[in-house]
């Protein structure tokens, strides 16, 4: 039986004073948490040496880690329009660094990531938190609490490129790259468990 391929996918939750980052990989139906962290940036810097930092910081998880996909969440619209205008920077500047890498990257908004990971758009970070534990088997501590948004991006890039409908059902959002292959796939945890019983006791 031919061994399935390794896939790695980097989940990026962009900020412009606190980033996390998530790396899972994928082989066959096995799921397996790589690194899971933040990126905290001085304060004190301007706003330019801060994007200049999460360009850096991504290139260097590009090169320990070689993911075959960026998967990011998307900027919610807000009322402030400086702080929507510094996240957009912040994600831009994150797709860059993998782009220079030749790797595709795909969005999510916050809430088709929560819907994914726990069947509810509207999902709290605690919830979704719980069920990544669930999934992953990761122990959670208040400082990986602010990663698992970017693990759960990651994960919900998986979800969605890996469904049991047709490839064109999925909500995957490409951005940039090169062509993705197609493959069997998930739209979600429920669709996951149906077709990997007893997982959800692990």
């Amino acid at each position: 039986m031919t061994k399935a391929k390794e896939r790695i996918i980097l989940g990026i939750d962009p900020g412009t004073l606190v980033m996390g980052y998530g790396i899972i990989s994928v082989s066959g139906s096995k799921l397996k948490l790589i690194s899971a962290g933040i990126l905290k940036i001085d304060k004190s810097s301007s706003h330019f040496d801060r994007l200049k930092d999460i360009f850096h910081f991504v290139v260097q998880l590009i090169e320990r880690h070689h993911p075959d996909e960026l998967s990011i969440e998307e900027p919610f619209f807000g009322k402030n329009v400086q702080s929507m205008l510094k996240l957009g920077r912040a994600q831009g500047v994150a797709m860059a660094a993998a782009l220079s890498h030749q790797i595709p990257v795909y969005g999510y908004s916050p809430r088709l990531i929560k819907q994914s990971i726990t069947g509810k758009g509207a999902a709290s970070k605690e919830q979704v938190s719980a069920m990544l534990q669930r999934l992953l088997a990761f122990e959670q501590s208040p400082k990986f609490l602010d990663a698992t948004d970017a693990v759960g991006v990651a994960l919900c890039h998986y979800f969605q490129t890996n469904t049991v409908l047709e490839q064109s059902t999925s909500k995957a959002k490409k951005i940039v790259g090169p062509a993705k292959k197609s493959g069997k796939s998930y739209s979600g945890w429920a669709a996951f468990i149906t077709e990997n019983p007893g997982r959800e006791k692990k």
